[in-house]
């Protein structure tokens, strides 16, 4: 939940919008009575994992309805980020979509960003590939290293 996040205040400045972390709300997926008080998902109510998981299937109830509801209607339910410059807003949350909905053919660990633009109003811009994994997270933070030196001067 939180890298969602983190990724929708990335496309928010990038886009050039100020958001803040706080002013990001996201729906969290765990229920609310297994949640630490102020901390949102970093923690959890209970002592230690083994008992969290333990009382997790006592709140499948609700999330099994929206799955059967959104199946029932010919939809997919996938948890998403969103940021509408317009309104200069981000969230994170769980919505639904049709089956034949870019968004609906994801599978594994692959990410999908859909840009709504003047020019791809009626047809969003859809870029799709495989999730970050080891080897490309390990390149991207080397080359935020790179980055950094270069801007302190480690490089010249």
């Amino acid at each position: 939940m939180l890298p969602e996040r983190n990724a929708v205040i990335i496309l928010a400045r990038e886009s050039g919008l100020k958001l803040e972390l706080s002013a990001t709300p996201v729906q969290s997926l765990v229920p609310e009575p297994l949640r630490c008080e102020g901390y949102g998902d970093l923690l959890w109510a209970a002592a230690s994992a083994e008992e969290f998981m333990q009382q997790l299937p006592q709140y499948d109830e609700d999330l099994a309805k929206q799955l059967q509801d959104a199946e029932d209607a010919g939809e997919v339910l996938r948890y998403v980020g969103v940021v509408d410059v317009i309104n200069q807003k981000g969230l994170v949350e769980l919505r639904r979509y049709k089956k034949d909905h870019p968004f609906a053919q994801l599978s594994g660990s692959d990410k999908i960003i859909a840009f709504t633009t003047a020019r791809y109003k009626d047809q969003p811009l859809i870029v799709q590939g495989p999730g970050a994994g080891v080897q490309v997270t390990a390149g991207s933070i080397f080359s935020e290293v790179l980055c950094l030196a270069s801007y302190l001067g480690a490089l010249s």
